[in-house]
């Protein structure tokens, strides 16, 4: 059970902290799929 939650405390590490380097990197979905042609709210 212990190894479980761990396992799980890892996963949502990984999963904030991969989106914070794609965001700051300029990689994330919206900077990708945006351009002078494409409107965002």
């Amino acid at each position: 059970m212990k190894a479980m939650l761990s396992a799980f405390a890892a996963i949502a590490i990984i999963a904030v902290g991969a989106n914070q380097i794609l965001i700051r990197t300029g990689f994330s979905s919206q900077d990708q799929t945006a351009s002078a042609s494409v409107r965002l709210d």
